[in-house]
């Protein structure tokens, strides 16, 4: 089913406007930030007019499993490249911590729009209103979706059950309000914000307690990789501190091949020209864990290589509008943290994780030289 949203006339000086095709998940949330992408693409091309096409994923379906167990590649994002790529659609709205750190061949995420607050939102119970996590009783049952807030929060919050919580946002709030199986679920803030739903954000949990998932908050814009009309029309929409965040983490998950069946975690800052990344690999009770920080100058000027005729793509992302030598530095910034935590022994931490997550049982699995574990393949849905 599609929606139209009407840019100017069809008709303009005697000349009809392209109409451009904007795919989308159906959940209300899906919509609001796809609609809010479009808004601004009308600003910046009045004369256009775009229809959006709204279609279920894999992930939206499967509603009684746990995300990381379904070991469906591209749970969320699927079948709107499947769209894609038949030229159903020309271009698709993605929560970025949905797209996987290698898209398919031919893709590319065109723009990265400003990233809205990355943090993870605790809602209670009405019966708990004015809690914190810290003050809520012993055996309270906290709901949520994310391998990594729970690792997270088993180690900071032992006094706690955390259990696993499924469905849309508007599904997982009404779960928590009409019954009593959870004194509290954790979401994320960015979502709770578009959806208006601020009042219900009873804790805004800080890096302390919980880094966020790689890319969390950031609406990516995913596009053909040789369709250069929409690559250079949606551009205009990259935020460059978002894109250099964003690529720094994506570098980290790749490079660790994490995702959905192990907890990885970021946290990013850009402070005085410098991009600061904080990352962090755990064991799926969080006792196990490593964390480290590490900085990089990602002040460098657009140069004469930049520009409409670079489509080079750093972790998936073609930012035509950044300079090219601060994409690199960040890139690169992703790789080193991520090599200084696999010289700690996170590859042994992540591979006993997804054998766990897998399984249910422990595998004995060997270390190699500086602490390694053999990779096993990445999961590409992000926590």
């Amino acid at each position: 089913m599609a929606d139209v949203l009407l840019g100017p006339s069809q008709e303009e000086n005697g000349t009809k406007n392209h109409t451009i095709r904007v795919g989308t998940r159906k959940s209300q949330l899906a919509r609001i930030q796809t609609d809010s992408v479009v808004q601004m693409l009308q600003d910046h091309h009045p004369h256009l007019c775009f229809e959006i096409v709204a279609m279920s994923t894999t992930g939206d379906k499967i509603l009684d499993t746990a995300l990381s167990k379904i070991g469906e590649k591209s749970l969320f994002t699927k079948e709107l490249e499947n769209a894609l790529e038949r030229n159903e659609v020309d271009l698709v709205v993605h929560s970025l911590k949905d797209l996987p750190t290698s898209l398919p061949l031919g893709f590319t995420i065109g723009a990265v729009c400003k990233r809205e607050n990355p943090h993870d939102a605790v809602v209670f119970h009405p019966k708990h209103c004015g809690e914190t996590l810290s003050s809520l009783p012993g055996k309270s049952v906290v709901g949520t979706s994310s391998l990594r807030r729970a690792a997270q929060l088993k180690r900071k919050f032992p006094q706690l059950e955390f259990r696993d919580i499924r469905g849309n946002l508007n599904t997982r709030l009404k779960k928590l309000d009409e019954k009593e199986d959870f004194s509290a679920i954790i979401l994320a803030a960015a979502g709770l914000k578009r959806m208006g739903w601020d009042s219900r954000m009873g804790q805004i949990l800080s890096p302390a307690d919980c880094l966020y998932a790689v890319g969390q908050g950031a609406l990516a814009v995913e596009v053909r990789a040789k369709d250069h009309e929409i690559l250079e029309l949606v551009s205009v929409l990259h935020d460059r501190e978002t894109v250099l965040c964003c690529i720094a983490e994506r570098a980290f998950m790749k490079r660790l091949e994490g995702g959905c069946s192990v907890p990885v975690a970021v946290s990013t800052t850009v402070k005085d020209l410098q991009l600061y990344l904080t990352g962090a690999v755990y064991s799926l009770d969080g006792a196990e864990s490593l964390q480290q920080t590490m900085q990089a100058t990602v002040d460098f000027p657009l140069e004469d290589t930049d520009g409409p005729n670079d489509d080079t793509q750093h972790v998936g992302i073609t930012a035509r509008t950044v300079p090219g030598r601060a994409q690199q530095a960040a890139e690169k910034l992703g790789v080193d943290l991520a090599e200084l935590l696999l010289s700690q022994g996170a590859g042994l931490i992540l591979a006993v994780a997804r054998q766990l997550n897998e399984t249910g049982e422990p595998v004995g699995l060997p270390r190699g030289g500086n602490g390694r574990a053999a990779s096993p393949p990445p999961c590409p849905h992000q926590p």
